[in-house]
């Protein structure tokens, strides 16, 4: 196989090294970015980054894995925007359980426009935790997104009124719990107060008192300097993501639904902030499963809406530099 793309001649490992430093974009639980990427003359590994772990918020390693699935789709988005499709592997060595996907067998198979507009809504998505307008999204939106969701292999299930309800109570019982631990607190604290390290959430994009909404937000221990206005969530849309299988690749692939719902969502303009709290507790992400009928696993609980169009948005959170994150090393003399 050539290594070179047919229209540009660029080589594939620049390809390769530029898709692993977009999927720097992607979303991370409490932007902590817990990847690396290794760039190889024909693929790209990722693997996750123990010392980026939430250990007392998530012992078992989930939404660490969700956030890593989140950086593949990215990656994989940033590949075919530049005409390149590769195969995946998703946990392909059990010696090397930090080893998440592989992507290999790259064919090149001409840019795709969807992709690149995708690559372009991973410039401008962010996490927004003000309220939302009073504007309802289409159904036609909704669809979209729940679409984007399930190609991805993983569940959208909208909440009703009466799901909205229990969500709420979920999330306050998460909350409690997760207030009488210390070590969890001191966790939180940790990763709120990151200056200059690319990575947690500054003030900045944290809200400065509780929002008054239906569904409360993480109490992250301390208030932000985000303005939050006087809004509720009367027009949000709440949803969990779920599927049928409680395990890592399973965490992987719901990452990777979460990504592309979210750049769709992004497309369309609308807002998405993830709930984790719920699927943290064990107690309430059962109470999340019986919303499902039993039927499968919440991943991630998340709320949807058209965010305030009068009042400017919080900034984006910092990331570290690709240089922190990618190993170009293998590949040194083939970069373009």
């Amino acid at each position: 196989m050539s290594h070179e793309t047919p229209a540009t001649d660029r080589p594939l490992t620049t390809a390769l090294a530029e898709a692993a430093g977009t999927a720097g974009h992607a979303p991370s639980v409490h932007n902590t970015q817990p990847w690396h990427w290794t760039v190889l003359p024909d693929a790209l590994e990722l693997r996750v980054v123990k010392d980026r772990h939430l250990s007392a918020m998530d012992p078992e390693g989930r939404l660490l894995v969700v956030s890593c699935g989140a950086a593949l789709h990215h990656a994989r988005v940033a590949l075919a925007a530049e005409g390149w499709t590769p195969v995946v592997e998703r946990l392909p060595d059990p010696h090397r359980p930090d080893l998440v996907a592989r992507l290999t067998g790259l064919r090149h198979t001409g840019a795709d426009p969807d992709a690149m507009r995708l690559v372009q809504c991973m410039q401008v998505r962010h996490t927004d935790r003000r309220p939302v307008s009073d504007e309802p999204i289409p159904a036609a939106v909704l669809g979209d997104i729940d679409r984007a969701a399930t190609r991805e292999g993983v569940n959208l299930q909208l909440l009703d009124d009466m799901q909205k309800i229990e969500l709420a109570g979920a999330a306050q019982q998460a909350a409690a719990v997760e207030a009488d631990s210390p070590e969890l607190r001191e966790e939180l604290a940790y990763w709120t107060n990151r200056a200059g390290t690319g990575t947690g959430l500054p003030p900045e994009v944290l809200p400065d008192q509780p929002a008054q909404t239906t569904v409360p937000g993480r109490n992250f221990g301390a208030p932000g300097s985000l303005p939050i206005g006087p809004g509720h969530d009367k027009a949000a849309v709440y949803a969990i993501l779920w599927g049928s299988e409680d395990e890592p690749e399973s965490w992987l692939r719901a990452g990777e639904a979460l990504s592309a719902a979210w750049l769709e969502a992004t497309r369309h303009g609308v807002s998405v902030v993830p709930l984790s709290g719920v699927v943290e507790v064990d107690g309430t992400r059962e109470v999340l499963r019986q919303m499902l009928a039993g039927l499968g696993h919440p991943y991630l609980s998340m709320r949807l809406g058209v965010a305030d169009p009068e009042h400017a948005g919080p900034p984006h959170t910092p990331r570290l530099d690709a240089a922190q994150t990618v190993d170009t090393s293998a590949v040194r003399g083939h970069l373009a």
